[in-house]
């Protein structure tokens, strides 16, 4: 038995809920073959609904955050990922209802993890994290589809958060024309030296009245979803396809079939969480190596569990910016 801190989240009162810095026991955690003394976890969306008390992702609390998390593991059944290994965690239940990356150690099944790619820490791996995954394999579903750069510009929508920027940076640094698009327009400089050639308002997708638009997208890796996501589909040229990965406009696509059965566009679904490990060994490699994103690596920002519960608020509101690091010696 250790005794570790975590950042838990508690309800205080009916629908009020808060975080704060609670001492656990490594016999709190729940079962599993691996336990990991995590170093580092990044910051997602789903951890803010988590923090704010959402019960469609976490249904008892106290709780753990932390859908990611990275570190060393100390104690293991596992001949796969023995002690002194580094590891990294993401998806499945971790940190939804499972304590999460939130805590300095995790105990999670072996079939959770992944082995650190040779080239990074763990503290690189978080800078990544679900968001760089969701990111790559959005990228990599587009491009399966046969999407290249010789067919024109490129759209990525709610391009300054953590999935647009790795995003951008991925289809720029591949040769793609990205089109960035964003209700941030103060960001138009930090998104151009990431490789976008345009950034425009998200008034670029207010919903029109017409069932189709002028193709202006050979594709698009979309991760707002809702009104603008319908909107996108009328913009991209026949045969295009436009990956879709989240949901903070809405989860209602108020669209028509025009797009799909009159240009053959292709919607293309991105699941980070229920998916084989080998599709995210697979990206993590290529994030690891040719896929790298210097420039979001050097503006990635740290913070310790202290500044977890005003970070996560602003997730909330949508005045997040790039990625967040938890760094647990902080």
């Amino acid at each position: 038995m250790t005794a570790f801190q975590a950042w838990r989240v508690h309800e205080v009162a009916d629908g009020q809920f808060e975080g704060r810095v609670d001492t656990q026991d490594t016999s709190d955690l729940p079962a599993g073959e691996v336990l990991i003394r995590v170093s580092h976890s990044s910051l997602n969306y789903k951890d803010a609904l988590s923090a704010s008390g959402s019960k469609a992702v976490t249904r008892e609390y106290p709780h753990t955050p932390g859908i990611d998390a990275a570190g060393e593991v100390v104690e293991s059944s596992s001949e796969a990922f023995p002690a002194g290994s580094t590891v990294i965690v993401t998806g499945y239940d971790l940190g939804m209802n499972t304590a999460g990356g939130f805590g300095e150690y995790i105990r999670v099944p072996s079939d959770w993890c992944i082995a650190m790619p040779s080239a990074w820490d763990a503290r690189q791996s978080m800078i990544y994290g679900t968001a760089g995954l969701t990111a790559g394999l959005s990228v990599n579903k587009l491009l399966r589809m046969g999407l290249a750069p010789d067919q024109g510009p490129v759209a990525v929508t709610g391009a300054t958060g953590a999935v647009g920027t790795i995003a951008v940076e991925i289809l720029a640094g591949l040769g793609f024309d990205v089109v960035a698009i964003s209700g941030k327009t103060d960001q138009a400089d930090h998104l151009k030296s990431l490789g976008a050639t345009d950034v425009v308002g998200r008034d670029r997708l207010e919903p029109g009245k017409k069932p189709l638009e002028k193709p202006a997208f050979a594709g698009a890796l979309d991760t707002v979803g809702g009104e603008p996501l319908a909107e996108l589909l009328k913009h991209i040229k026949p045969g295009g396809s436009v990956s879709c990965c989240g949901l903070v406009a809405g989860p209602k696509i108020p669209a028509t079939v025009f797009p799909f059965i009159l240009r053959g566009v292709n919607l293309l679904g991105v699941d980070s969480v229920e998916i084989p490990l080998s599709e995210k060994a697979y990206v993590w490699s290529r994030l690891a190596g040719d896929w790298a994103c210097p420039k979001t690596e050097a503006s990635a920002r740290d913070l310790g569990k202290s500044g977890l519960g005003d970070a996560l608020g602003r997730f909330l509101k949508g005045d997040s910016v790039g990625s967040l690091v938890l760094d647990h010696s902080l």
